[in-house]
């Protein structure tokens, strides 16, 4: 194999507060020669994903920390360049969990074989990639049906846009709240919400009381903080709480106090389920028929941003915690 040179973003020191570039080095490395059943990729696009930034701190949660001095990881889809593995051959696309790099090698067994006719390719990290599984997965985990009222939280962003569209196309009223007008048009011209609300122009639980004066019956929650307890507020009796993320409070040095109204769980009878992506692999296969089927045929809309080389992954990184981005923040490699 032709000895190839790889950049790659390290983590240099783990974040206090909102990370900043000094927490980060770009490293080049030299790659080393495949082995039996090892595949060599050429990295296209990767991902960087608000959850990265838990994984900076020390101590393990639901998944590992990252590794100081040692290269980040997360989705990525690219080009095998070389392969000793039977199952993969030169120019075949795969999606790993080997981003934050150009070049990698790694065991076949750690891959997954895509459609390269299927474009943009960095659609298998946003609508037909883990993003967009875990909109399914969370719709899924709390039976979400038609004439359901859904507000969602973070809504123009890789995960609650996809979440709002998968929710119209089950027949619900669907509510989206983000934090620009452009983002705002986004929801209502081309995801289809039915409502769309500005939280930085007033509190959401009023603008909730004026938008569904009945009431909600699910919360998909990638906000946390005051967000939740509006939605705690809004709920209808029996209602459900999809709990995927709090991007809101990721950077705190220390947890905020719970939601004031948290004992409405109990009085209106909710059901607040937690919501990990990686418990649905098994369905993987179902995922991408389903969600596959809709963005072939235009009823699922992808929409990304994206920041062009790898010098710019940091950037991009921590653009989502300024709202930089809508839809899916993607980072083009190739």
């Amino acid at each position: 194999m032709q000895t190839i040179k790889s950049h790659e973003i390290r983590l240099a020191s783990r974040p206090t507060g909102i990370p900043t570039r000094a927490n980060f080095a770009i490293v080049q490395n030299t790659l080393d020669s495949p082995k039996d059943q090892e595949v060599v990729v050429r990295n296209l696009f990767m991902s960087v994903d608000p959850y990265m930034r838990g994984r900076m701190n020390e101590g393990r949660s639901y998944i590992p920390p990252f590794e100081l001095d040692k290269p980040l990881s997360g989705s990525a889809v690219g080009e095998v360049v070389d392969s000793r593995a039977k199952d993969f051959k030169v120019g075949d696309v795969v999606t790993s969990s080997l981003g934050w790099r150009e070049y990698f090698v790694a065991p076949a067994t750690e891959l997954h074989a895509v459609r390269r006719d299927v474009q943009p390719l960095s659609v298998y990290l946003g609508v037909l990639g883990m993003t967009g599984m875990t909109a399914w997965a969370g719709l899924n985990l709390v039976d979400v049906k038609a004439g359901d009222v859904v507000f969602i939280s973070g809504a123009a962003g890789a995960v609650g846009n996809v979440a709002g569209q998968l929710a119209k196309l089950r027949g619900c009223r669907v509510i989206g709240s983000a934090g620009s007008e452009d983002k705002l048009r986004f929801l209502r011209n081309e995801c289809g919400f039915d409502v769309a609300l500005n939280y930085r122009i007033a509190p959401i639980a009023g603008q909730l009381q004026i938008a569904v004066p009945e009431g909600i019956d699910v919360y998909f929650d990638n906000v946390g903080g005051e967000t939740l307890e509006a939605a705690l507020g809004a709920l209808r009796l029996h209602g459900r709480i999809i709990a995927c993320g709090g991007i809101s409070g990721y950077n705190n040095d220390k947890p905020e106090p719970g939601p004031s109204n948290l004992f409405n769980i109990t009085t209106k009878r909710l059901t607040m389920k937690g919501l990990i992506v990686g418990d649905s692999l098994d369905r993987r296969a179902e995922f991408e028929r389903e969600v596959g089927g809709h963005w072939r045929e235009g009823r699922v809309k992808s929409k990304e941003t994206v920041v062009e080389g790898i010098d710019q992954a940091v950037g991009a990184f921590l653009g989502l915690f300024q709202g930089k981005n809508i839809g899916k923040m993607v980072v083009r490699l190739g």
